[in-house]
């Protein structure tokens, strides 16, 4: 037990802090910096959108007004069985450039990407949601970083911000931070294991298919791109804009479904795992596969600590004892936030 205790303690210790510190060493040793250098390529811009009437025509404004010559810039919106007239409202803009790809039942977000690929002629794809907002730059910095030969996909830095718009403090937007600092830390070393995608962009030669059902397109796409031998990099001079979670349970719907896509990646993409294939093997276990056994590393190491009560063992047990109340607590709190949200309008109708 002392044994699966202290081997569990010191993975969950090596996935938070000591892969950290690793990159920082290995930075010092072996930096590859992108030879960045500003030029004008054809860029399309591909947004899959399902239900975004509401939001649509507020990005669609954004990316008509980005710094970049509108005759080099495809804007493509691929619309994925939408049922509240978003249709329509992209219509409006195609006077102005904007293409629609259409489909009229809801297949995910896979295929309207696909179908959007099949359309898209520039030379760089980037790749975008509706929510965010890009800086008028965007498209200039990530075009500069393919000026590089090496380099096949680049993420942009994505801000998630406060109601005061400023960088969110709360404990989602630190845990963002500490992210970001670490694939700043991997691209610097070769590669990041996975794009935002909510601001990336490829080389569109090196685009494939995506499979019916991808839930993490912003990771297969780019680890794609790495096991062909290109790099891809973190820039954090092209920025798009978000805001906070409205609560923790909207922020752990997205964990869940980021943790689902990577075990989804593991049998969609098997050659990641193979050392000799891919080239930031030791990133993609450290970053991707150990979030995965964390849990794992966590449920045993609170069960062995179960056999071994005396001594450092009985403080280490009160400790995670502690975490965990913390936790529930929280989980608590968070929900009851989202009842009361919930239930206010409805009381207010029945006042009306």
């Amino acid at each position: 037990m002392q044994i699966v205790f202290w081997v569990s303690f010191l993975f969950v210790g090596y996935v938070y802090f000591g892969y950290p510190a690793v990159l920082l060493i290995w930075k010092r040793i072996a930096a590859q910096p992108v030879r960045k250098a500003y030029w004008e390529p054809k860029v399309s811009i591909v947004i899959a959108a399902h239900n975004e009437a509401e939001r649509i025509e507020q990005k669609l404004k954004n990316c008509l007004s980005l710094d970049y010559p509108k005759q080099k810039l495809q804007v493509l919106v691929s619309l994925d069985g939408p049922t509240d007239g978003s249709e329509f409202l992209v219509w409006k803009y195609a006077a102005k450039g904007v293409e629609l790809v259409h489909s009229g039942t809801h297949t995910g977000k896979a295929a309207a990407l696909n179908r959007a690929m099949r359309r898209a002629t520039g030379d760089i794809v980037v790749f975008a949601d509706v929510r965010q907002t890009f800086d008028l730059n965007v498209i200039r910095e990530l075009a500069a970083n393919f000026a590089d030969k090496r380099v096949g996909a680049v993420s942009g830095e994505l801000l998630l911000m406060d109601k005061d718009s400023q960088e969110s403090a709360t404990d989602v937007g630190m845990y963002w931070r500490y992210e970001k600092a670490l694939r700043s830390l991997e691209s610097e070393i070769h590669s990041i294991a996975g794009a935002t995608g909510a601001i990336y962009a490829i080389r569109r030669e090196l685009f494939e298919e995506l499979p019916e059902g991808t839930l993490l397109d912003d990771v297969l796409t780019p680890l794609r791109i790495v096991l062909k031998g290109k790099r891809t990099v973190f820039d954090s001079g092209a920025k798009a804009y978000d805001v906070i979670a409205c609560c923790s349970l909207a922020e752990y719907g997205r964990k869940v479904r980021t943790l689902a896509g990577n075990y989804q990646l593991l049998r969609q993409l098997p050659g990641a795992l193979v050392p000799w294939r891919n080239p930031i093997f030791i990133q993609f276990v450290s970053h991707k596969i150990g979030r995965l056994l964390v849990p794992w590393a966590l449920l045993a190491l609170f069960i062995s600590n179960l056999f071994m009560l005396h001594g450092v063992y009985a403080v280490a047990f009160c400790m995670q004892v502690t975490w965990y109340m913390f936790a529930g607590a929280g989980y608590l709190l968070a929900k009851r936030e989202i009842d009361t949200a919930v239930l206010i309008p409805d009381e207010g109708k029945e006042a009306a």
